[in-house]
């Protein structure tokens, strides 16, 4: 036991933390030990007793949860540079594998995070340098990736503005063309959809069945939405 005179204020930062308030909430700048004597009330009847009779206190800690050395990853932000590009791969992994047990959100979170700590890098060479390309050439594939999570997640539209980006860039690109086209579909931009869908034809012929399918689902949800349409509408115009 050790005898913590300042420990109500350090308490009370911690308790402002786990509520997702400014630790400092209710602190001056002033020292520890004013601070000690100004404040009337600290907001916790325990810790203003705690600070009128400082006692001895015995810590207990639990310990949650136990990580292998070098396992522990720091967020983008507070990564160096070279930090940054070892991690992107082991992120790029890690987003892969929850991919693949069904963790679509977590998954494309992963994504997000090595993506910004390649863009983090970007943002610091000229653009359309060599080093600005290999760094974005880095960043396709992660983004396709993302992509891929958020068409799971129905949210189209962002995999429409992703993709037109990627593709603004690389005329070429099969994968982003094909995830564009199944955004384009599920909004019922049938036209748009189409167009997709005969570029990645036109780039990988051997891509016609899981074409075919895609222009197979999207004309029976067609039809399916006329003959809902169809009843929705009767009789209006007679009326």
């Amino acid at each position: 036991p050790q005898h913590v005179v300042l420990y109500p204020l350090v308490s009370k930062s911690l308790r402002n933390i786990a509520a997702g308030k400014d630790p400092l909430e209710g602190q001056r700048h002033c020292c520890s030990v004013a601070q000690l004597h100004e404040h009337y009330s600290l907001g916790y009847p325990d810790l203003d007793e705690l600070q009128k009779n400082p006692q001895p206190l015995i810590f207990d800690i639990e310990v949650l949860k136990v990580e292998a050395p070098g396992s522990y990853q720091q967020d983008p932000w507070a990564m160096t540079d070279e930090e940054k590009l070892q991690a992107v791969p082991l992120i790029h992994k890690e987003g892969n594998e929850l991919y693949r047990q069904g963790k679509v959100p977590e998954a494309a979170a992963k994504y997000y995070d090595a993506i910004a700590c390649l863009k983090n890098l970007q943002m610091k060479e000229q653009p359309g340098s060599p080093d600005w390309i290999e760094l974005d050439q880095k960043i396709t594939p992660l983004l396709l990736n993302y992509c891929q999570c958020k068409l799971q997640c129905e949210e189209y539209y962002e995999v429409l503005d992703h993709c037109s980006s990627i593709l603004n860039k690389y005329e070429d690109n099969v994968k982003a063309y094909f995830k564009r086209g199944k955004a384009h579909a599920a909004v019922w931009n049938v036209a748009e959809a189409q167009a997709d869908f005969a570029k990645v034809l036109a780039l990988d012929p051997s891509l016609r069945p899981v074409v075919s399918k895609e222009l197979r689902s999207l004309e029976a949800r067609l039809r399916e939405k006329d003959a809902e349409d169809k009843i929705r509408f009767k009789g209006i115009f007679s009326q």
